[in-house]
């Protein structure tokens, strides 16, 4: 009787472990899912972390209890290798060739400094100055001072552009461009959004026209007061049947964004399979994580430069327990990464650069 009931128990487990394991891999691959035709799966690629730490934890239980067993959450992680590898890529530090050239993405928040620097646009612009970046692409590359701020950057960049997506009594948003490149022309990639945008820049490089792709997308859009709540939950100080309400307004919400900014990716993608010819970049805020149907649909047929020689987290965002990787860098086929990294060290925005090294291959 005894080992029926423990048969009983280790076959259960075994099934929670199996229904974890389905469940993290539907969230691993749910960017495969358009937000428009499915808003509230879409959100689950932000629980991936959740379901790849139980099974873990799983994996720890049964080398405990029932090595035998093990195998279970060792298929699970297998068939979960390619989301695995988005989310938390394990590349070994690679020697930079000397032809590289060095390129930044960064939220820098209208230059308000996170809350921590008075100076915010000082403390921004020694940093670049610092970091001797061949292209530097910014987003919320915008104050009430253009023309001193422009003035200050041609100190350290010949070629400077900032193009205005949209300007009211209320909001201010822009991406820009401080490259060392000449700027032969930038082009607005058209979608519908209220105060984001996506703009190519051509760029005359030694041997070649380089694209470079600036994305600020769609925003989650949720308020102090709801991004303090998420906190609250994390943290575990709600009432019960509050986390349950809270939570389904918060899929709900983040399902409709996620669909807002879903046709977004697809203009920039379909710009990018009509300009196939140029090699590539494409980086900026996505404002969506690793496992997303942005990031997915955007990467199709580029190297996300991250998960190619990344590692670990790269969390980029740095606010209101939102801790994930919502800015990008990719590129195409022409273009080899090196050492793409996230700089947590630079904290004047709540978001963190996107640091990446890219050299061009040798033509056939």
């Amino acid at each position: 009787m005894i080992k029926q009931i423990k048969s009983f128990v280790v076959n259960l487990i075994a099934g929670a472990n199996v229904a974890t394991i389905l469940l993290m891999l539907l969230a691993g691959y749910s960017d495969r899912l358009n937000p428009e035709q499915h808003p509230t799966l879409s959100v689950m690629g932000m629980t991936f972390p959740v379901f790849l730490l139980v099974n873990l934890l799983f994996l720890f239980f049964w080398l405990t209890v029932k090595w035998k067993k093990a195998w279970i959450p060792i298929v699970g992680f297998a068939a979960a290798y390619v989301p695995i590898t988005l989310f938390m890529p394990v590349n070994m530090r690679q020697d930079v060739p000397e032809q590289a050239i060095k390129v930044i993405s960064y939220n820098v928040c209208t230059y308000g400094g996170n809350y921590k620097y008075e100076q915010g646009f000082d403390t921004v612009y020694n940093y670049l100055a610092r970091q001797k970046a061949d292209i530097v692409c910014l987003q919320e590359d915008v104050d009430t001072w253009r023309r001193f701020v422009m003035q200050r950057y041609q100190k350290i960049y010949p070629y400077n552009d900032t193009t205005i997506l949209h300007k009211n009594a209320y909001t201010f948003n822009g991406v820009g461009i401080h490259t060392r490149f000449p700027i032969i022309r930038k082009e607005r990639i058209w979608y519908e959004s209220n105060t984001n945008g996506s703009v190519a820049y051509y760029l005359k490089t030694d041997k070649d026209t380089l694209l470079v792709i600036n994305n600020h997308l769609e925003g989650t859009h949720l308020s102090d007061a709801e991004r303090d709540n998420y906190k609250r939950m994390l943290r575990g100080k709600m009432e019960r049947d509050t986390v349950k309400a809270e939570s389904m307004f918060l899929i709900g919400k983040l399902g409709k964004n996620n669909a807002r900014r879903a046709p977004q990716a697809d203009a920039v993608h379909r710009y990018i399979e009509a300009h196939r010819h140029y090699p590539i970049i494409v980086c900026g805020d996505f404002n969506d994580t690793p496992i997303s149907y942005t990031r997915h649909t955007i990467a199709q047929g580029l190297t996300d430069c991250f998960q190619e020689t990344g590692r670990g987290l790269g969390l980029s965002y740095n606010q209101k327990g939102f801790y994930f990787r919502i800015d990008h860098i990719l590129c195409s086929s022409d273009l080899q990464p090196y050492n793409c990294q996230i700089d947590d060290e630079m904290d004047a925005s709540d978001h963190y650069p996107v640091i990446c090294y890219l050299k061009m291959r040798e033509k056939p």
